[in-house]
């Protein structure tokens, strides 16, 4: 006999609690998240009123504060938590886990202090399993409400790749299947901090000009150290490169552009995140992609500036005004 496989999702966010919903209209999923109050808002009322207020989850998902009872009998494991918990948290379930069950991340972040991606945490802290990421333009809320989006499955293993296609996709949320895991999870990640710098502009007022220029030469920039890396500079253009980039660079539902947008009306990154109650990945990443950047002898000056902004050494305006002193050279420079 054959059984439907368990899913398990770390992380009670907007995000993780999305893809569990999503997982759920197919197959037995369980997601892990640390309060028990938004366990029990799971459980009892379907909805997970502290991060998608107002919308119903799927009803057959369940929730746990156990990492045990999540992940030991999963068939996949999806972790959602924050880039700087990721770690910590594949530690906690090592004991738990089954061998080679497949990992997914859906973290957009860099590993402070080590630099890495997520998957590579994953082969760190528990080599022998598969480790893939999810990744897309995703607005949590908007794929909640059903409105239609994509995301690309990477995995090394392609045939692994289109199971997993299967246990996430639905009628409106369409999922491509990648082998380029490193350019998808870049893509991820670096879009992060460009979407500060475009919040920035959208909070300084300086033009829809301007605002298109930050976004395709932050493009740029994610691509020249994408493909430094060893990513496909193919995947750059995709879903998880310029898909993700649009989304969050331009829906006022995006925190790291709201934290650019604050940051320009003076406000520090102490005083956002707080406020926000959520993650903003940009804000963490940003001085790690300017350190692979300069192993990698790889220019990003808008992510050099995002960084500077970020650690309180320059002002939204000083940023800008900076970035105009960049001598232009060809559009195509460290691209191709």
């Amino acid at each position: 006999m054959t059984r439907d496989i368990r899913v398990a999702v770390l992380g009670g966010g907007s995000w993780g609690t999305t893809v569990a919903s999503l997982a759920a209209a197919r197959t037995e999923t369980v997601l892990w998240a640390r309060r028990q109050s938004t366990v029990d808002a799971i459980n009892d009322r379907h909805e997970n009123y502290d991060y998608l207020q107002g919308l119903a989850l799927h009803p057959r998902l369940t929730a746990t504060t156990s990492l045990k009872d999540a992940v030991y009998e999963a068939d996949v494991v999806v972790v959602g938590v924050p880039s700087q918990s990721f770690r910590e948290t594949l530690t906690d379930i090592a004991d738990f886990l089954r061998p080679w069950i497949p990992l997914v991340s859906l973290s957009k972040g860099l590993e402070r202090g080590t630099r890495m991606r997520m998957t590579q945490v994953i082969e760190d802290v528990l080599p022998g399993h598969p480790a893939g990421v999810l990744s897309g333009p995703n607005l949590a809320r908007e794929v909640l409400q059903g409105f239609a989006a994509a995301a690309v499955i990477a995995m090394p293993d392609q045939h692994l790749a289109e199971s997993l296609q299967r246990v996430f996709a639905s009628t409106v949320f369409r999922v491509y299947t990648n082998n380029d895991v490193i350019g998808c999870e870049l893509g991820g990640a670096l879009k992060n901090v460009i979407a500060i710098a475009a919040g920035m502009a959208e909070g300084l007022g300086v033009g829809d000009n301007t605002r298109a220029m930050v976004i395709t030469r932050g493009l740029a920039e994610m691509t020249r150290l994408g493909v430094a890396m060893g990513g496909d500079p193919r995947t750059f253009a995709g879903l998880t490169g310029l898909g993700d980039l649009m989304a969050t660079c331009l829906s006022p539902l995006s925190r790291n552009r709201r934290v650019g947008e604050e940051i320009a009306r003076g406000r520090t990154v102490e005083e956002i995140t707080t406020q926000l109650g959520m993650v903003a990945e940009g804000t963490k990443s940003a001085q790690s992609v300017v350190e692979i950047a300069h192993a990698h002898g790889v220019e990003v000056p808008v992510a050099e500036e995002v960084a500077a902004v970020v650690r309180g050494e320059r002002t939204a305006q000083q940023a800008y005004r900076g970035l105009g002193k960049v001598r232009p050279t060809s559009e195509l420079h460290g691209v191709v």
